[in-house]
């Protein structure tokens, strides 16, 4: 039994288009998370919800259920000095926001707890580039988790299998049943994880463009809205920045090309313009809600200055010592990040103004460089990807090529300078590249 439904009676109400009780929803999470319930009726159960959809207070209860199925943690006896903050990101390409934002937010007093993912299909993952540094344990036992997230104020890992388990099981299945785009699914998918931190505040990156994770603008927007109304319901205050995944949002795309990424913009390396703005954007709204400024402009000013003295790279580098890394990343990153062997610059067929770039296919030459993965179980090569990549307005000739490529080898860099050729429209048209924050969904507009 499900609460006082079946389980299949329960499956039968979503199918004919009913609204469930809160108890049964429950109750059925519940059972997926000690395996009770099937992977029969959890896909039956997800097509149901696919097909008809739910209510905000159904999305809630889901969303909820999921946080409770396993371990939510509690830092009280901890007695942290800051807020509990953090950010999640639908996922992009060249998004390596969390490297820089998780110790910048902690260089101003936040308490990050950033439990992060992997990449598949053509995002990267944070898991994978923190991966290219040799020694980096995502996995640590809970008690060096929290030892680093309260004397550092950042922690960056992977899920353990005591988060949100109910999710891992529904995920599975959804993978497989065509229903990984249903709009509740995914509210409760994000935000199962994330709330079971134990959070004051959480920050949502969702991304707009070419290289988003939702299909149009609107389904990004509807996305932002849903994820900012239902965990600030669910009892954790959240605010949605809709930003910009027409191009990449660093000049680069793979994993220990993005770390280097990272630390020039930690180290007070501003070239990476677009990389810059969205993280300090986010880290504002951050600090807003954690209540470590008062305005935005304090905000900006209070992260500026933490960035510039080198204090978030230094809390940077204590997170990457304390779970293993070298203690000298920041001073000699050549020494110990991989390089790939072989180096190809890309040129435009013809020269011109780059007019449009297909991100997912860019991320896409990356995974086939393989640097990404298909599958979840798929290794990937951290040192290949792509480097220098032209802008969306910036002229492209034969001295500024598109892309640099770094390979294991010619063929495969080949390979993606034909990707990366097919993925860029140039002509001879001023333009200029939209905005980098579309939107902003904030809990007093929820």
């Amino acid at each position: 039994m499900v609460g006082t439904l079946l389980p299949q009676e329960l499956i039968r109400r979503k199918r004919d288009g009913n609204e469930l009780p809160a108890e049964a929803i429950q109750d059925f999470v519940n059972g997926i998370a000690r395996g009770d319930i099937g992977d029969g009726q959890i896909g039956a159960f997800a097509m149901a919800v696919y097909l008809n959809g739910m209510s905000d207070a159904e999305t809630v209860v889901l969303t909820a259920a999921t946080r409770d199925s396993g371990q939510v943690l509690r830092w009280k006896a901890l007695d942290l000095p800051g807020p509990l903050l953090d950010k999640h990101s639908t996922g992009g390409v060249g998004d390596l926001v969390s490297l820089v934002l998780g110790p910048w937010v902690a260089a101003c007093g936040g308490h990050v707890p950033m439990i992060s993912g992997r990449g598949l299909g053509h995002t990267g993952g944070t898991l994978d580039k923190l991966e290219s540094i040799p020694g980096y344990d995502v996995s640590p036992d809970m008690a060096r988790f929290r030892a680093l997230v309260k004397d550092v104020g950042v922690a960056i890992i992977g899920q353990t299998a005591d988060l949100a388990p109910a999710d891992k099981r529904l995920y599975a299945v959804r993978d497989v049943t065509a229903t990984v785009e249903s709009l509740p699914l995914i509210v409760a998918s994000i935000l199962g994880k994330k709330l079971a931190c134990g959070l004051d505040g959480l920050v949502m990156d969702v991304k707009v463009g070419s290289g988003a994770f939702m299909p149009t603008a609107q389904a990004s927007r509807e996305l932002a809205g849903s994820l900012a109304d239902v965990a600030t319901r669910a009892g954790t205050p959240t605010t949605a920045l809709l930003t910009d995944m027409n191009q990449p949002l660093a000049a680069c795309a793979g994993n220990a090309l993005e770390v280097h990424a990272a630390l020039r913009l930690l180290g007070g390396d501003l070239s990476d313009r677009r990389l810059y703005e969205v993280t300090r954007a986010l880290g504002v709204e951050m600090l807003l809600m954690g209540h470590l400024a008062a305005t935005r402009e304090e905000a900006r000013d209070r992260l500026d200055k933490a960035l510039f003295s080198g204090a978030a790279a230094e809390r940077f580098a204590r997170m990457v010592a304390g779970l293993g890394g070298p203690n000298d990343l920041l001073e000699r990153p050549d020494d110990h990040l991989p390089e790939a062997p072989v180096r190809l610059a890309v040129h435009a067929d013809r020269e011109g103004i780059v007019q449009q770039l297909d991100t997912r296919a860019l991320g896409m030459a990356v995974v086939e460089l393989g640097g990404g993965r298909l599958e979840a179980s798929a290794a990937i090569d951290h040192s290949v990807g792509l480097a220098n990549i032209a802008a969306i307005g910036e002229r492209v000739d034969a001295e500024r090529p598109l892309a640099i490529i770094h390979a294991r080898d010619r063929a495969s860099g080949e390979r993606a300078a034909h990707q990366v050729r097919q993925a860029t429209r140039v002509d001879d048209t001023a333009v200029r590249a939209g905005p980098l924050i579309h939107d902003a969904i904030r809990l007093e507009d929820t």
